[in-house]
């Protein structure tokens, strides 16, 4: 069965996984680390994509992303996975694949998901035992949200600047939502809806999506239609 093409619309965020292929270190120091940061500002620039947060983990790194024009994502992450794994393989001495196929991604309904998958990325250092604290980990935007550092490829969206009308009513609010977490099943629907390419949302949300894109945004019900047994199956 042929996959489906990625879901990709202009103007909503998207949350972004890339993975090591079978799990392998994609960064041997934080040289690697700033290359792929390097890379991102310079490819979100080119293809005029917002990068709204992200965090680099060990053997993949989670972005969320705006893109301005329906191609901005896939050009921009086909051209750092290509200028990044030229670099890796170059100074480690190595061939081969570096990703685990192609990079997963899905649409969240801002109002609904945008601020739990920020704070869903500030805690994945924390849930793989790297730090005790989100602000342990410098490779993720958690820093810049609570005012610690100044990170100019972030590009805030909106949702975050509407946390307060002073920098530090912003970022105390933020870092109370991070404190607070995000719920087990927020979290797995962040993660399953990544993984398996569907939106995330609401069905109004997904209604209005649904209108910008021919391709499919959710999986089909299981089981025979309800509908007249004279319309056919897709």
């Amino acid at each position: 069965m042929a996959r489906l093409p990625r879901l990709t619309v202009p103007g909503y965020t998207h949350h972004v996984i890339q993975r090591g292929n079978n799990r392998q270190t994609i960064f041997r120091g934080d040289a690697d680390r700033e290359r792929l940061m390097q890379l991102l500002g310079e490819y979100a620039r080119k293809h005029r994509v917002a990068i709204n947060a992200y965090v680099l983990m060990d053997n993949h790194f989670h972005l969320l992303l705006t893109p301005d024009t329906e191609d901005g994502v896939p050009l921009m992450m086909q051209a750092v996975g290509r200028r990044y794994v030229r670099y890796f393989n170059d100074l480690h001495q190595r061939t081969g694949t570096l990703w685990e196929g192609r990079y997963r991604s899905t649409l969240i309904q801002d109002e609904r998901y945008l601020v739990a998958c920020m704070v869903y990325l500030d805690l994945n250092p924390v849930r793989a035992g790297m730090v005790m604290e989100p602000r342990e980990h410098p490779w993720s935007s958690h820093r810049h949200f609570i005012g610690q550092t100044q990170d100019r490829r972030i590009t805030p969206h909106p949702l975050y600047w509407s946390l307060g009308n002073t920098p530090f009513a912003r970022e105390a609010a933020y870092t109370e939502m991070v404190r607070a977490g995000v719920d087990v099943p927020s979290e797995r629907a962040i993660t399953d809806a990544t993984l398996q390419g569907w939106a995330l949302g609401d069905e109004g949300f997904k209604d209005e999506l649904q209108k910008r894109t021919p391709r499919r945004i959710s999986q089909a019900r299981r089981g025979r239609p309800v509908s007249a047994p004279q319309e056919p199956a897709d």
